[in-house]
């Protein structure tokens, strides 16, 4: 216990021996820290997790968690470190402020890889949604290289078939004429096979044979045209097989795809703003302890010493400048009177 004990009171980045002479301090500083300790290790924690979704390598993620989590705990140490008590709180509040914030923006950074894996299972639907909508776009951006001609081809087709369907028309109008000629229901009323139905069913036979021709003549330009439509419809599923498919599984993503969460669900947002404020909580905490906590032995001590090493600076510079004097005054040269 007492080794740990001493280490916690080494992350508080208090100094030892003095802190020693004052033990009513030492369980204050041994949970600060503890705290910053705790940051450090959630630090190494998250930025690892960061690092391994990205490139997926076991070794190069601890390693990237050991340097980034004693990275943020020297800074957390420092922070902490630096701050001292002072006469007034609103002076001290003043050079609490830029910790704060650093604190504040360290929190931040540490949060988001735990969030991502907290929400784990919601990204991962919200990136099977990401990758059709992906998917999706790619597709409609192939199909529109494609669009303009298939347009042209189809209005073609459409427009051979119009041509034959009015000819069909006209054949079938010319035909019913000339058996109501014939049967006496139209025309001049008579039933008869007589001149007048011959020139009926003489046009009736010239608009068949017309049909007939426009029939083959078109339904090969169709042919050719259906064939071109099959040969574009094969180009663009080869293309779409050529697609890049993969997973959409990157930081960057779930990140986004966090964002589309906390957008549509209001309990999802709530969520992830409370792991946030857990995170700054926990980050700032030793500065707030440090903050709020009453002056106490170790502050006095400690500024008896810094008191102590500023009387012998000034001392120091003091004989310096008095030794400088008399060198001065030796070498200079007596005037006569």
């Amino acid at each position: 216990m007492k080794r740990i004990r001493d280490f916690f009171l080494f992350c508080s980045g208090a100094h030892i021996p003095m802190l020693r002479r004052a033990p009513s301090e030492t369980n204050k500083y041994g949970g600060i820290g503890a705290t910053i300790f705790f940051t450090g290790l959630l630090a190494a924690l998250s930025g690892g997790y960061a690092l391994w979704t990205v490139f997926g390598q076991i070794w190069a993620a601890a390693l990237f968690a050991i340097v980034w989590g004693l990275m943020i705990f020297n800074l957390d140490r420092y922070i902490v470190s630096g701050m001292k008590k002072r006469d007034g709180f609103g002076k001290e509040l003043a050079l609490a402020m830029p910790r704060i914030v650093l604190a504040v923006l360290i929190a931040i950074v540490i949060s988001k890889p735990l969030e991502l894996q907290v929400f784990n299972k919601e990204i991962q639907q919200e990136l099977i949604t990401m990758e059709q909508q992906v998917f999706k776009t790619q597709e409609d951006k192939a199909k529109e290289r494609y669009q303009q001609r298939i347009n042209e081809l189809n209005a073609d087709i459409a427009l051979l078939n119009n041509g034959i369907q009015q000819q069909a028309i006209k054949r079938d109008t010319l035909l019913r004429i000339a058996q109501q000629e014939a049967d006496g229901t139209g025309g001049s009323r008579k039933q008869n096979l007589g001149p007048i139905y011959k020139v009926k069913k003489a046009d009736a036979d010239s608009a068949s044979a017309l049909l007939l021709t426009i029939s083959n003549q078109n339904g090969t330009l169709i042919r050719q045209k259906q064939k071109e439509l099959h040969a574009i419809d094969s180009t663009f599923k080869s293309t779409i097989q050529q697609m890049d498919r993969s997973h959409i599984d990157g930081l960057a993503s779930r990140i986004d795809a966090l964002g589309h969460l906390t957008d549509r669900s209001e309990s999802v947002r709530w969520a992830n703003w409370f792991i946030i404020l857990l995170f700054i909580t926990i980050e700032t905490a030793p500065v707030f302890v440090k903050l709020i906590s009453p002056r106490g032995p170790y502050d006095d001590l400690l500024d008896v010493h810094e008191h102590s090493f500023k009387i012998y600076k000034r001392e120091r510079i003091e004989k310096m400048e008095r030794a400088y004097e008399e060198r001065m005054m030796i070498g200079r040269p007596a005037t006569n009177a």
